[in-house]
């Protein structure tokens, strides 16, 4: 199954790492890579990592946010889709957190995407894969879309992020 988790609200990550862990109970073999995210000991980060141990890789160096860096960004997708090459055949389940922002960016080609979409279809693996903006012509092949939308957020009031909730 290809599984998307998309929109502008809170929760995309967490909706990912929910699935990773649903099928870890389930004993079904999975990696997981974070994108965009660097190593700054997030929460899901600190327990993937001992969860999942060498299936968890931390491929990003934070968000995306100036041209001056864009080869450094697509240096650490190419290296993160390399990382997800070797791991694919040894699992069941590939999970691939802010991907989509990866994609909308221009940090990884739609032709990369498809690949990897391919191959999980052909060897009847499932494809999680999580971020901002979902193009169209993902959300059609996909099987599970979720939307999270924003309602509400605490940053609109001044609070700052806060460990265990947004990291």
């Amino acid at each position: 199954m290809i599984i998307v988790y998309t929109g502008n609200g809170k929760g995309k990550t967490s909706a990912a790492v929910g699935q990773a862990l649903r099928a870890y109970g389930n004993a079904i073999p999975l990696c997981f890579v974070q994108f965009m995210k660097s190593d700054v000991q997030a929460g899901e980060q600190i327990a993937l990592k001992k969860l999942l141990q060498e299936n968890f890789y931390i491929g990003g160096c934070g968000f995306f946010r100036n041209e001056a860096e864009r080869e450094k960004h697509r240096q650490a997708a190419l290296a993160a889709l390399a990382w997800l090459e070797q791991k694919k055949e040894q699992v069941t389940m590939l999970c691939c957190d802010e991907i989509l922002y990866a994609y909308h960016a221009k940090l990884i080609t739609q032709e990369e995407m498809e690949n990897l979409i391919n191959y999980c279809n052909k060897t009847n693996k499932h494809l999680v894969l999580s971020g901002r903006y979902a193009p169209d012509w993902l959300i059609a092949q996909a099987d599970i879309v979720s939307e999270i939308k924003e309602i509400k957020h605490a940053s609109t009031k001044g609070i700052k992020a806060q460990r265990g909730i947004e990291f």
